[in-house]
Formats: C-alpha cells, structure tokens, sequence
C-alpha cells in the first residue's frame, strides 16, 4: 500500500512539474510581446523629440535636452527631464528587445526569468493567461521540469527515510 502511495505521489509530482514546465515558454512569449508594447509605445512618444533634434542638433537628443535644461522658459526646463526619461526608455527596452530577439530559446528564458525588466516582468505576470502549448519547445520544458521536481522530490523522501534508518539504528546499537 506503501508503495502504491509512493508510485502515486511520484507521478502527481512528475504531472505537476510538467505543467509548470509548460508554462515557461509562454511566460517568455508574454513577456516578449510586452516589451515589443512598450518599445511602441515609446518610440511614439520619442519619435517628436527625435526629429526636433534631426532638425536642430543634428540628431543629437542629449543636445537637445541640455538645450531644454539650459533654457530660460521653466515650462522646458523641467520637459528637459521628461525627454531624458524617456530616451532612457527607449534605450532600455531596445536593449530588452534585443536580448528577447534571435537569441536561443534557453537564453531567452534565461533572460526573462532572472534578468528582466521588473516592472513589466510583474505586469506579465499580473495579467498572464495560463495555456498549455503543444510545441517541442514547451513540451522539452514539460517534460524537463517534471522529471527534476520528480527527481528532487525522490532524492528528499530517499534522504528522510535514510535519516530515520540510521537514527533508528543508532537507538538500537545504544540499546544493545
């Protein structure tokens, strides 16, 4: 009965870990299409300012921004920080584009899930919508992720077994 209970338990844990697995590449492709969002977003608010320095500074935006800072107008001195703003973030989610786009499945996960952008990685996972995705990528993650907490969680229950063995045959040779 033991046993049965133990084969059980592995196979919900196997069929658990699975479907996490499953769940990362959509977690990447979610995140992805996030930071695409953003970028759009963005450039469309940059785009005017880019242009103003196309026309002015020679494309320059960090001459047109010390141009805004150094302004007697108050209303243009502090747009001058708003401009800087978002330049920076445009930098940095082509920078995020960059790292999400041709570059490996692993390295993509690797990238959203321990360096990404935290604000929109807490945006994806606020609004994530949970599916399973056939593909061969989703299902080596299935597949991986089942096997390791499986394993994990074998290797844990071998490991306390073990310790009430020789916590039990430490009683037994103080009793003899």
């Amino acid at each position: 009965m033991i046993k049965l209970c133990n084969d059980y338990l592995r196979i919900i844990l196997f069929c658990g870990g699975l479907l996490i697995g499953i769940q990362i590449p959509a977690v990447v492709d979610q995140y992805a299409k996030r930071i695409d969002a953003h970028l759009t977003e963005a450039l469309e608010v940059y785009i005017g300012f880019q242009q103003t320095a196309e026309r002015y500074f020679g494309g320059n935006i960090e001459e047109l921004i010390d141009h805004y800072e150094n302004s007697d107008d108050l209303v243009f001195q502090n747009d001058a920080a708003n401009i800087l703003f978002i330049s920076n973030r445009v930098a940095h989610l082509k920078s995020e584009a960059a790292a999400l786009n041709g570059s490996s499945a692993l390295r993509r996960t690797v990238h959203t899930l321990f360096f990404h952008d935290n604000k929109v990685f807490q945006q994806t996972l606020e609004q994530y919508s949970y599916m399973i995705l056939i593909d061969p990528q989703a299902l080596i993650w299935g597949l991986s992720s089942g096997l390791f907490i499986a394993s994990f969680f074998d290797l844990f229950f071998y490991f306390i077994a073990y310790l009430f063995r020789l916590r039990k045959h430490h009683k037994a040779q103080l009793t003899s």
